[in-house]
Parts: C-alpha cells; sequence; structure tokens
C-alpha cells in the first residue's frame, strides 16, 4: 500500500512538471500544477484500488489509474491556446437585412 501511495505521488509529480515544462503558457501558476497533479494521482490510485475491489488490486493497475486520473485533473487546467482568431462575419441564424 505505501509503494502505491508513493509511486503514484511521484508519477503525479513527474506528470505535472512535464506539463509544466511543456505547456507553461497555458497553465496556472507552477505550484497549482504540481499540487493537482499529485493530488489528482492520489485519487486515481484510491479510486482505482476502490474500484477493483480488495483481492483483485494490483500495483501496475493502480498506478495506471492514477496517471490517467492525473492526466485528466491536469486537463482541466489548461486555458486555450492564444493565437490568431477570426472574426465571425456575422451573427449566426441571422436574417439579412434589406436597407
Amino acid at each position: 500500500m505505501l509503494m502505491e501511495v508513493l509511486g503514484s505521488a511521484l508519477l503525479g509529480l513527474a506528470l505535472s512538471a512535464a506539463a509544466v515544462r511543456r505547456l507553461e503558457s497555458r497553465l496556472p501558476s507552477r505550484r497549482v500544477v504540481l499540487v493537482s497533479g499529485v493530488l489528482g494521482a492520489l485519487f486515481g490510485a484510491y479510486l482505482t484500488r476502490f474500484a477493483l475491489g480488495p483481492g483483485h488490486s494490483t500495483l501496475l493497475a493502480t498506478l495506471i489509474g492514477a496517471v490517467l486520473v492525473s492526466a485528466v485533473v491536469l486537463s482541466l487546467l489548461l486555458r486555450p491556446a492564444r493565437g490568431p482568431r477570426r472574426r465571425p462575419h456575422g451573427a449566426p441564424f441571422s436574417l439579412p437585412s434589406r436597407g
């Protein structure tokens, strides 16, 4: 059980550090991302262990569940990319005026 907790926390930290390094401009502060990644991984490990039941949990399955939930939590922190945006030509579903 201790290996699952430590492993999932380290995997969450590594995943969030990679996200900060790769997508720094689209994420909030570094501290928020690191804490969210670790907490998401810990929750994912707990959720996976609970879903598998007491006799069927393995270390690998728990770590995979931790990484998946951590990735979902980190994806919720992403902001849209800033880039050139097109302005719409007209309001959608509007009728042309004759004036």
